[in-house]
């Protein structure tokens, strides 16, 4: 085995291990910042199109999405199209537009209200396992 393979092969141990160690709780956190900010995007589409003739408002259950992403990713990426996202069909008003000002700013706000907890938690993982390696020298 030459020098540069070995050293290559370490260091893809170290990284697999570090994925073991680490990995899920920060997968966890990542996944669920993505899913924060598509639906913020969708929201704010939603915003942006409230006076577009028969525009219909989209959405993502982020709860529903969040429980499944703990069980299994995999699948719900799969089908993350038909059961993850969802556009609402009827309509009160005329134009075929179903999007409610009011409903769109409340959901901004809560997204974004989820979406500050998520950076928290992210911030207090990072600096506890900044700690613990710390304290390990």
């Amino acid at each position: 085995m030459e020098p540069a393979q070995g050293c290559a092969d370490r260091r893809k141990t170290t990284v697999s291990y570090l994925d073991n160690l680490f990995g899920p709780t920060s997968d966890r956190l990542n996944r669920s910042l993505d899913r924060t900010s598509e639906r913020q995007s969708l929201l704010m589409k939603n915003l942006a199109n409230v006076n577009t003739p028969g525009y219909k408002r989209q959405d993502c259950d982020f709860n529903i999405m969040l429980e499944d992403s703990m069980d299994n990713f995999d699948q719900l990426v799969a089908n993350r199209s038909i059961a993850g996202m969802r556009s609402e069909k009827s309509s009160l008003r005329t134009d075929g537009n179903n999007v409610d000002m009011e409903y769109e700013v409340m959901s901004i706000a809560n997204t974004e209200t989820r979406y500050n907890t998520l950076t928290e938690l992210t911030s207090r993982y990072f600096s506890g396992l900044k700690n613990v390696i710390r304290e390990g020298h």
